[in-house]
């Protein structure tokens, strides 16, 4: 074996120093006169049944502390405060057990709770004080199997300790697998293989081999089996992150298949979408709405002044003020998504909002099949900005084309009350090279897709009528692909009032960064999102960090329009919500 000769190891001093330092935390407790561990025999299901009372109400048990002893029985004793005395002694015992020297009846005490209480102890314990025990039992299991098992286990929970901790830096919360495309070349250390996403085995040949383990080790088994099943059920360990990239990587193949064998689907236009010339084509919006009554009511009012046949609003929350206020008009189509909704749809409430938006979009666009040629799926703060009557511009979409794309503006914002009016483009919408973005944004530029807060993807309008059809976020789906025969609708831009004000901003910033745009920005791949700029500027600098990333990106000034305007990238579309609501609904207020 060839010597090592690393001048810079990781820790200075090498193991010799290592092993110091870890002996020094290893100091036996020490006792004052009186004090000690209840006996060997000591009766188990009395001590189950005695709560702690709190150290603190006790004289004899509070400091000044007599010895280390006392100190570590009043602070475990606060932590079990109001629990089982059983519970405690374990602590107390564990505590003990993990110094250099301990009573000689220890280890037997602690054997035993296990082999006779271990269903109690797995109820009472957290998994922290489980992982404590299981460490416990690979240093004094009374035989090589359960020493064996708790060592591995020990050692399994300590590299996990380290590794999570660590990627607590990278941003990314426990729960949130890394991108495929995030992944850098670089060897592993020590010489190791990477683990293989499509075939490894590693881990479950780990978590296998462990409870094979434990099954020749009785008194241990219940203990490691429960904290590996616990592992398999945690959706925020290495084990869940995997087993999630695996899934993606299988999609990811599945979807590369069809292009190397056959052609991309397309779905296919039904034969009465080819409508006479002189019959203008009907369109309609749906939308999953929770917003404020004014705000349901402006959008009603701006769709259907543009001429919408049809507005389909589902109430994703009660609101029988909005109700109230919309009024009677024959346009519109109101839902309220509550329990019995979604009973009579025959499906639970999917907790994410997305999927309760695509649900709702696709039976609209199925049942109205009849009765409207083109549907757009789109939201409360989004606004369709056409130069001329909608039912024209459709109508000009080629017959074999089954959606027509919307490209977004984002708006600039203003001070709260005051509706936007002027809007930024990306720049691809500008034809624009991408470098320019960081001439508009000088900061933050680089790290934005187009420049925009919002999504940069823009949304549809679907055809209605074409079977095993699905109506998503943004796009059109036939048969699980994405439609591909698509065409721009020229003439119509979609306004997004995503962050009109800085107030605005604040109040949906927590949703958005949680699960709603910023979070998806920030897995793009090899890049930082909008959700790591904002964490990092809020940690570095508060709220004034961020106010300096919302005046660069998002605020409506002379010098942002400017920039804005010298590469194309600026629409300027004054709003009239308000005045459409007083002449769509003689200006009945929310």
């Amino acid at each position: 074996m060839a010597a090592r000769t690393s001048k810079s190891p990781s820790y200075p001093g090498g193991i010799d120093a290592v092993l110091t330092q870890m002996e020094g935390r290893r100091e036996p407790l020490s006792h004052a006169e009186g004090e000690g561990l209840p006996p060997l025999d000591i009766d188990l299901k009395a001590l189950k049944k005695a709560i702690v009372p709190n150290p603190a109400d006790d004289p004899a048990e509070q400091p000044p502390f007599r010895s280390s002893y006392h100190r570590k029985r009043f602070a475990l004793r606060q932590e079990f405060t109001g629990k089982s005395e059983l519970a405690c002694l374990h602590g107390l015992l564990v505590a003990h057990l993990r110094k250099r020297a301990w009573p000689d009846h220890a280890p037997a005490l602690f054997r035993r709770l296990w082999a006779e209480e271990a269903d109690f102890l797995l109820a009472a314990l957290d998994a922290r004080w489980q992982v404590s025990a299981v460490t416990t039992f690979g240093d004094h299991g009374a035989g090589a199997e359960e020493r064996a098992v708790g060592l591995a286990l020990s050692t399994l929970f300590g590299a996990m300790k380290l590794y999570e901790t660590e990627r607590l830096f990278s941003g990314r919360p426990p729960e949130a697998a890394f991108a495929l495309d995030d992944k850098v070349k670089a060897p592993l250390p020590m010489q190791m293989d990477a683990y293989a996403l499509g075939s490894g085995g590693l881990d479950v040949n780990m978590l296998g081999r462990l409870w094979q383990e434990a099954d020749a080790a009785p008194v241990i088994r219940p203990l490691a089996r429960n904290l590996i099943e616990a592992l398999i059920e945690d959706p925020a360990t290495i084990f869940r992150r995997l087993q999630v990239m695996k899934a993606r990587k299988a999609r990811r193949k599945d979807a590369d298949a069809p292009k190397k064998s056959r052609k991309k689907n397309v779905a296919p236009v039904p034969a009465r979408a080819a409508r006479p010339s002189a019959t203008a084509p009907r369109w309609g919006i749906v939308a999953t709405v929770r917003a404020d009554s004014a705000d349901i009511l402006r959008f009603a009012a701006h769709h259907l002044e543009l001429g919408a046949h049809e507005l389909h609003l589902y109430l994703d929350a009660p609101n029988p003020e909005a109700i109230r206020a919309l009024g009677d008009d024959p346009r519109l189509r109101i839902t309220t998504c509550d329990d019995s909704y979604w009973r009579a749809a025959g499906k639970e409430r999917m907790s994410a909002h997305q999927l309760r938006q695509v649900f709702n979009a696709t039976r609209t666009m199925r049942r109205q099949a009849e009765s409207l040629d083109w549907i757009a799926h789109i939201d409360v703060d989004e606004f369709l900005l056409p130069d001329r009557p909608l039912a024209a511009l459709l109508a000009e979409v080629p017959p074999d084309k089954a959606l027509a794309h919307l490209t977004p503006v984002e708006a600039l914002a203003t001070e709260p009350g005051t509706t936007p009016a002027a809007f930024k483009m990306t720049h691809t919408a500008a034809g624009i090279r991408k470098a320019s973005i960081q001439d508009v944004y000088p900061t933050f530029g680089m790290h934005l897709t187009g420049g925009f807060l919002s999504h940069a993807t823009g949304k549809v309008f679907a055809r209605t009528g074409i079977p095993d059809a699905r109506l998503g976020i943004h796009t059109l789906k036939y048969r699980g692909a994405d439609v591909s025969n698509r065409a721009p609708l020229a003439g119509c831009l979609l306004a997004h009032l995503h962050a009109p004000s800085w107030e605005a901003f604040l109040h949906h910033l927590p949703f958005r960064r949680s699960v709603g745009s910023y979070a998806k920005q920030s897995e793009r791949p090899g890049k930082l999102g909008v959700a790591d700029i904002l964490t990092y500027l809020e940690a570095e600098e508060g709220e004034a960090g961020l106010r300096t990333f919302f005046d660069e990106v998002c605020r409506d000034t002379p010098e942002l329009r400017q920039k804005l305007a010298a590469h194309g990238m600026l629409v300027e579309w004054p709003l009239d919500l308000d005045g459409a609501v007083a002449r769509v609904f003689r200006g009945r207020a929310a």
